[in-house]
């Protein structure tokens, strides 16, 4: 756990957010228990098209 909380507050430490689960870009919203609808994070498996290798 320690080095999933360092790494939730490297943005905090550049300055980029106020807190951690305010990064566009970290797993901590879901830590948190924030919603991630429309975010980058949020994929809905069952729409990605897999393909077999030829």
């Amino acid at each position: 756990m320690e080095k999933v909380n360092y790494i939730h507050l490297n943005p905090v430490r550049a300055g980029l957010v106020k807190h951690p689960d305010d990064y566009l870009y970290s797993s901590a919203r879901i830590w948190h228990r924030r919603a991630l609808e429309n975010e980058p994070l949020a994929v809905d498996i069952d729409k990605i098209k897999w393909r077999a290798a030829a």
